[in-house]
C-alpha cells in the first residue's frame, strides 16, 4: 500500500470520530431536559446584580503642554551718532552690558578741534556782550546827564526871561533884549526835549541785542559740538546681551550705514508660542500659566501672561501667546526652547465613569444613575478616556451614584427595590429531535 492511500484513510478514520463525538454530546443534551428524553431543554442564566459607584474626579490625563521659544524681553539696536575709524573696542559680541556702557571709540580728533573752535567762539561772544553792556551802562549815563543839564539850562533861561520881562515893564530893558531872551529859552527848551527824546529812545532800543544773539548762537554751537564729541564714544542703549557685534578696531563706521549689533534686554524675558484654536480656548480668560525648562522638567514656575492675541492671525490661522518671565539672574537665554502648561493638574481632575457603566444606543450615550428611591436614565456627553474610565463633560456630577454593573437590565424611573435580583431565572431552548 503506498504513503498517498495510508493518509486518506487517516483523514478518514478522524473525521468519522469528530462526528461520532458531536452526535454523542446532542444526544446527551436531548435527555438532560425531561425525563425519558423529551421536551424543550431549559438553562439557568443568571444577570448581574445592580451595584452602584459614588461619582468621584479622577486625573484623565497630564497637563496639555506646548513648546515656546524664548525671546528677549526688548531688543535695542547699536546705532554709531558719528562717522570714523574705530580706534578701541571694550566689549564683545554675548558679554552683558550696562546701560551707558561703553562699547567702542570712535576717532574723534576732528571733533575734539570743532569743540575748541566753539570755545573760542563762545568766548569772544561772551566777551562783546559784556562790552556791550558796560557801553550800555555808560551811553545811558552820558545821556541822562545831558537832560539834567539842558534841564538847568531851561530853568535859568526861564528865570532870566521873567527877569527881563519885570526890567521891560519897569522900563528899565528893552523890547529888543526881551525878544534876546525869549530866543534863549526856546533854544534851551529845545534842547531839553531833543535830551529827553534821545534817552527814552535810547531805553527803548535794546542796544546789546545783538551781541546777545550772538553769544546764545556761540553757545548753542558748543553745545552742539560737546554732543557731537560724547557721539565718539558708542555707548550700550540698554542693559541686555550684546549680540551681532562684529566691530573690530582700525574699521570704518558710518552713522548712515545703520546699526553694528543689538542689545537683547534678558530681563526680563519673553516666553512665545503660537496656538491652535483649541489650544486658545484652554488659555482663554486665564492670568497666569506655568512653563519649565525641559532638561529640568521637575523645576516648574509661573508667569504672568502678558499677551494673548484677541484675534486669529489670517497668515498662520493661530493665536500668540506671550509669558512675562522675571529674570534676574540671566539664566534663561533667548533663542532657546521653554515647555507651556496650557492647563493645570487640577484642570485634570475631571468627572470619570467607568467606560463599561455606559449605554449606547445609537449615537447617544447612556448612564444610570440613582437618585432617591429610583433610576434615573440620564443622557451625557463623552469626553477623554483614560485606561477603564471616560470623562463626563454633561449629565452627571460629583457625588452622584452611578450604576456601575446591571444598567442594562434596568428602565428610566425603575423603583430601587424593583431592580433584577441575583436569583436565575431561565432561558427556554428548543428540544432536540
Amino acid at each position: 500500500m503506498n504513503m498517498g492511500s495510508m493518509r486518506q484513510r487517516k483523514v478518514k478514520y478522524r473525521s468519522l470520530g469528530v462526528l461520532a463525538l458531536l452526535s454523542a454530546a446532542a444526544i446527551m443534551a436531548a435527555g438532560c431536559g425531561v425525563p425519558g428524553g423529551a421536551g424543550p431543554a431549559t438553562a439557568q442564566l443568571a444577570p448581574r446584580a445592580v451595584k452602584t459607584e459614588v461619582i468621584t474626579k479622577q486625573k484623565i490625563s497630564s497637563p496639555v503642554e506646548q513648546v515656546a521659544d524664548v525671546a528677549a524681553g526688548t531688543t535695542l539696536d547699536v546705532t554709531p551718532k558719528a562717522s570714523g575709524e574705530v580706534t578701541e573696542v571694550l566689549k564683545k559680541r554675548g558679554e552683558y552690558v550696562e546701560k551707558g556702557e561703553v562699547l567702542f571709540v570712535i576717532d574723534d580728533k576732528d571733533a575734539v578741534s570743532n569743540k575748541r573752535k566753539s570755545e573760542l567762539q563762545l568766548r569772544s561772544a561772551q566777551e562783546a556782550l559784556q562790552s556791550a553792556r558796560d557801553n550800555k551802562v555808560n551811553n545811558r549815563k552820558d545821556l541822562v546827564d545831558n537832560v539834567t543839564k539842558a534841564e538847568t539850562a531851561a530853568h535859568n533861561a526861564q528865570q532870566d526871561y521873567n527877569k527881563i520881562r519885570n526890567d521891560f515893564d519897569s522900563g528899565l530893558a528893552t523890547e529888543h533884549q526881551v525878544e534876546q531872551s525869549k530866543q534863549a529859552l526856546d533854544s534851551a527848551q529845545m534842547n531839553l526835549e531833543s535830551m529827553q527824546n534821545k534817552l527814552s529812545a535810547f531805553d527803548n532800543t535794546d542796544a546789546i541785542a545783538s551781541a546777545q544773539t550772538q553769544a546764545d548762537s556761540a553757545s548753542l554751537a558748543l553745545e552742539d559740538a560737546t554732543r557731537a564729541l560724547d557721539n565718539y564714544e558708542v555707548k550700550a542703549p540698554g542693559s541686555g546681551i550684546l549680540t551681532d557685534f562684529n566691530v573690530v578696531a582700525g574699521q570704518t563706521v558710518s552713522a548712515a550705514a545703520g546699526k553694528v549689533g543689538q542689545v537683547q534686554a534678558v530681563d526680563p524675558v519673553k516666553i512665545k508660542t503660537e496656538l491652535a484654536e483649541t489650544n486658545y480656548e484652554l488659555v482663554k480668560g486665564k492670568q497666569e500659566l506655568v512653563y519649565y525648562n525641559p532638561d529640568t522638567p521637575d523645576v516648574k514656575q509661573s508667569a504672568k501672561i502678558s499677551y494673548l492675541a484677541p484675534i486669529m492671525s489670517a497668515a498662520t490661522k493661530t493665536y500668540t501667546l506671550e509669558l512675562e518671565v522675571p529674570n534676574p539672574d540671566h539664566t534663561i537665554q533667548p533663542g532657546t526652547r521653554y515647555m507651556i502648561q496650557l492647563t493645570t493638574d487640577a484642570e485634570e481632575q475631571v468627572v470619570a465613569v467607568p467606560t463599561l457603566s455606559i449605554i449606547r444606543e445609537e449615537s447617544d450615550t447612556f448612564v444610570f444613575v440613582q437618585q432617591g428611591d429610583q433610576y434615573q436614565k440620564r443622557k451625557v456627553k463623552l469626553g477623554r478616556i483614560n485606561g477603564e474610565n471616560q470623562e463626563i463633560l454633561e449629565g452627571v456630577k460629583e457625588g452622584e451614584l452611578l450604576v456601575v454593573t446591571g444598567q442594562n437590565t434596568l428602565s428610566d424611573g425603575q423603583k430601587v427595590d424593583a431592580a433584577p435580583s441575583p436569583a436565575a431565572t431561565t432561558a427556554t431552548t428548543p428540544a432536540a429531535k
